[in-house]
């Protein structure tokens, strides 16, 4: 896990260690497993933990289990107290709505209290292939197909400090593994992810029933069609450069563009690529392709 989430840092520039980054921490399985691997990776955290107040001493047991987690790990934590029902009345929107429009307006002020670099969320491939599936049934174009990125601006402030998901390189059940195998560590469950008048966890449910691979494809699908995407839209992008060098070289048959890719960037001469009919070099900065 540690090695996975560092080399997709490392691929899309997520973050540097030169200043430190905000994590949203609830106490659940992802956001647990998301603090553990930054720590290791040797990035200065600091913690943020929403209690909402929406679920009695559930959300008390959670701020306790979050508070005594941070102080296991020595990690610096902040946490908000909201009450999210009074704000949902007084703006009148969806309770969902007003928890997103709460944690994101206060991640941004606790990011610039502390002059955070970025605000890490733990979004993984089963909440891609979600995201997915919600905006096909909604319908979607395909920036709804794109799903989640890796970066993105935080949708309350957008000019504010970047929202990062370094776990979209993994999946829940990889997660799991991690944290119960390999660090022997806890996590708590919402009892509302269960409620599937909930749509979104309607469509979680659903999921179960689909296979790691499934999972890892629907998400790999996200980001190649990101790729179209920012490759329309004229944007230098490591995602961009896949897609259009797929594009310059499908008819060789080459099945690791994104391995390529990367190996262009990184100057790597001498370096070998082959399909069942081509050969493709990297020679001065360059991809030359011959037959077998």
């Amino acid at each position: 896990m540690l090695r996975r989430v560092t080399t997709y840092i490392r691929q899309h520039g997520l973050l540097s260690k030169e200043q430190p980054v905000l994590v949203a921490i609830s106490g659940g399985a992802d956001s647990v497993s998301l603090l553990d691997v930054l720590v290791r990776a040797g990035y200065e955290c600091i913690a943020a933990h929403c209690n909402f107040q929406l679920r009695g001493a559930e959300s008390d047991r959670d701020e306790a289990f979050v508070r005594d987690l941070c102080a296991h790990m020595r990690v610096t934590l902040e946490v908000n107290r909201f009450d999210t029902l009074l704000y949902a009345r007084t703006h009148k929107v969806s309770i969902e709505m007003a928890a997103r429009e709460l944690r994101y307006t206060w991640f941004e002020e606790v990011a610039q209290q502390h002059r955070c670099q970025a605000v890490c969320v733990a979004h993984h491939q089963n909440d891609q292939a979600e995201t997915i599936l919600l905006n096909l049934r909604r319908g979607a174009g395909l920036r709804g197909l794109a799903g989640m990125r890796p970066v993105s601006t935080n949708p309350m402030v957008p000019q504010g400090v970047p929202i990062v998901r370094p776990l979209l390189c993994t999946t829940r059940d990889y997660i799991e593994h991690y944290l119960r195998d390999k660090r022997q560590l806890t996590w708590v469950n919402d009892s509302t992810n269960t409620d599937t008048t909930i749509t979104r966890n309607a469509i979680r449910q659903q999921l179960q029933s689909y296979t790691k691979a499934e999972i890892e494809h629907m998400s790999k699908t996200a980001e190649v069609v990101q790729g179209y995407v920012d490759w329309i839209e004229n944007k230098d992008t490591r995602e961009a450069g896949i897609a259009r060098l797929y594009e310059e070289t499908r008819a060789y048959g080459f099945s690791e563009t994104d391995k390529i890719y990367d190996a262009l960037q990184r100057g790597e001469g001498g370096k070998v690529f082959t399909s069942k009919t081509h050969r493709a070099t990297i020679k001065k900065g360059k991809l030359c392709v011959t037959t077998v």
